[in-house]
């Protein structure tokens, strides 16, 4: 269970911005806040069952999302790439492409 709602957290920070404001609050309540389905409703002023729709909804298109653009998992795999390499450049003693690959990863987020 934490190992999917730290997996959906990840995607909603990723495509979290193309969901509509309402999506994009509920799953903010759920995942981020750790609010229950009874405290989300009550706050938006919905049922129990409208709040786990629209998790559910858009817990679905968030991995659509990540199925059809791999975004989460090309950002993933060029942070392990960079700390790789940085690795070897430490390793090497080249300060100079070290300092580069730390720019390269703050570009990246």
């Amino acid at each position: 269970m934490f190992e999917k709602n730290l997996s959906m957290g990840y995607l909603l920070d990723f495509y979290g911005e193309v969901l509509t404001e309402r999506k994009r609050e509920v799953l903010d309540f759920y995942y981020n806040d750790d609010l229950s389905l009874a405290e989300i409703a009550a706050e938006l002023g919905i049922s129990r069952q409208g709040v786990r729709d629209i998790i559910k909804k858009t817990e679905d298109e968030l991995v659509f999302l990540e199925e059809k653009l791999h975004l989460a998992k090309k950002f993933d795999s060029a942070q392990k790439s960079i700390e790789r390499a940085k690795k070897i450049a430490s390793t090497i003693g080249n300060e100079e492409l070290c300092t580069a690959l730390d720019a390269i990863a703050s570009d990246l987020g």
